[in-house]
């Protein structure tokens, strides 16, 4: 099996490579040891799945029984003044911030450096007709807030359903799984499936039992916004730490936490904090879908970011593509009182000044802190953004001319005539990616090709190492390698920008106002300066 052509793209986020699959340095020696030495339950093989791709079912119900905060009321109807606001970015945040404001009848100008919507689930076709998509994207059934955004825009019918499993690729093609299948739903289906996976030793298996039972994800059975409180309190503690305290062993934390963390916040249990993985527990606890994925159809820009884009167009917000933001103008009242006067955007050799009644910065980390004015660090809020620290991420693209993850048939692998391999997010703890699909088998609208077979799209984080190489380079040492930070979070971001505007709706046109009568005067007073200078 070879690998066809390769594409990548790179980004800051808030390993089938031969080791792994085999140990040798021939790829296709590799992918016959993987291929006589794996057996797997969950291949499937389908020119196009046949599951379940709306949002009416197998989706958790956020407004019962769940920690308050983590999804918003609707909001009430919008009763002030329209006004104008102009967003920075056109990521998931900047996106959902333009739906709510202009379904609450405000006016609504995106501003995006890039030629293309999107951010980190933005994707893109380069010149050989290929989707270039920004990260490998995977929606758990929580996501209610992302999937509220999507029937909104009518992009509930754009995701399939997976099995409800999640499953590891090991050194040698050995295949580990948590299986949430069964009778019943949270929290039986959670119990039965940390004790009966493959991942784990049985001594493993019985220290993660004996941390996650005496973890706050108990107390979320009975008292979900307790739980909440107690993992709040967690933030400065890492996962690891946390972990290894109450009984977990390292090896779990190599084995099964580490990809997991790696997929969920792109930074390992030793680095991500104890919140972010304990909220993600209790949730699968409490309710059963919200282990379970979907994945796009396809291309996240027909059928993720394109729908939303048509939304906000449709409501009369407008796109303004390659328009850079430079830099944050602000000035002060007759008060002393710091605010934003405006954005020195500019397109090329072009430039404007853009101004309005609220300015959102929709941006990831290193996009803030180049933004945000250095004299304002002074205040404890801004102080902190530049204490955020951004994880690059590098996302690779592979096309084969065979079926990479089918593990039970070597000839089938070869052949090109039917979809084969395994339909899931797949997690790693053996390579330098921690997961990766194949995106021909779990988004086949836009990535299967008849003629050709896997194209693999494998996530590298952190990507520092990776940054400054060429693709080609990437790829060689790919080959030869042995909620939350998420698009749900984006999402509710994004609802609260809007929320808090609209709280704000009469004061932020009162302020508007007031500061074009200061100008208006400081005009005229300049006017009569230079009078006085002329008569002089």
């Amino acid at each position: 099996m070879q690998l066809v052509y390769l594409m990548a793209s790179a980004s800051i986020h808030l390993q089938l490579p031969n080791q792994m699959l085999g140990g040798t340095s021939s790829l296709s020696h590799s992918w016959k040891e993987l291929l006589h030495t794996s057996k797997s339950s969950n291949n499937r093989k389908a020119n196009a799945p046949a599951v379940s791709c709306n949002l009416k079912s197998k989706v958790s119900d956020m407004s019962r029984k769940a920690p308050k905060g983590l999804f918003p009321p609707e909001p009430e109807k919008y009763e002030g003044p329209k006004l104008k606001v102009a967003i920075i970015g056109s990521g998931l945040a900047g996106l959902s911030t333009a739906v709510e404001l202009l379904d609450q009848g405000h006016e609504v100008d995106i501003y995006e450096s890039r030629a293309f919507i999107g951010g980190k689930v933005g994707s893109f076709v380069d010149k050989r007709g290929n989707h270039i998509e920004m990260g490998l994207h995977v929606f758990f059934g929580c996501y209610n807030n992302l999937f509220r955004l999507m029937k909104k825009v009518g992009a509930d019918e754009n995701l399939l359903v997976k099995q409800h499993t999640h499953t590891f690729i090991n050194k040698g093609g050995q295949i580990g799984e948590l299986d949430f299948r069964f009778l019943t739903g949270a929290p039986l289906h959670g119990i039965k499936a940390f004790l009966t996976t493959n991942q784990l030793l049985n001594f493993d298996k019985v220290a993660n039992a004996v941390a996650l039972a005496t973890s706050p994800v108990v107390r979320a059975l009975i008292d979900p916004d307790g739980a909440m409180r107690d993992i709040r309190n967690l933030d400065n503690v890492s996962f690891s730490e946390w972990f290894m305290s109450h009984g977990g062993t390292r090896k779990s934390i190599q084995r099964m936490w580490d990809p997991v963390a790696y997929a969920l916040g792109f930074i390992n249990c030793d680095n991500i904090s104890a919140r972010c993985m304990l909220t993600i527990f209790a949730l699968f606890a409490t309710k059963t879908e919200a282990s379970l994925l979907r994945m796009l159809k396809g291309s996240p820009d027909l059928y993720l970011s394109g729908p939303i884009k048509r939304y906000i167009t449709e409501k009369g917000g407008r796109f303004h593509l390659r328009w850079g933001c430079r830099k944050i103008l602000y000035s002060k009242n007759s008060a002393g009182e710091t605010y934003v006067s405006g954005l020195h955007l500019s397109k090329a050799t072009q430039k404007q000044i853009v101004k309005a009644d609220a300015y959102v910065a929709a941006c990831d980390v290193p996009g803030i802190k180049r933004l945000v004015p250095s004299e304002w660090k002074k205040w404890e809020f801004f102080d902190n953004i530049y204490k955020l620290v951004g994880v690059p991420v590098v996302t690779v693209q592979l096309r084969f001319n065979g079926w990479v993850t089918e593990l039970r048939d070597l000839e089938h692998s070869r052949q090109l005539n039917q979809a084969a391999g395994l339909d899931n997010l797949l997690y790693t703890p053996d390579a330098d990616f921690s997961c990766f699909a194949d995106l021909a088998i779990t988004s086949p609208e836009d990535y299967y090709r008849s003629d050709q077979g896997s194209l693999l799209q494998v996530v590298l984080t952190p990507g520092d190492p990776y940054m400054p190489l060429p693709n080609e380079e990437i790829v060689d040492k790919v080959h030869k390698q042995d909620y939350i930070d998420s698009m749900e979070g984006a999402t509710l971001s994004g609802r609260q920008a809007s929320a808090y505007i609209c709280e704000s709706g009469t004061m932020l046109a009162e302020l508007t106002r007031m500061l074009e009568f200061d100008d208006a005067l400081m005009q005229v007073k300049s006017a009569e300066s230079a009078d006085e200078l002329t008569v002089v």
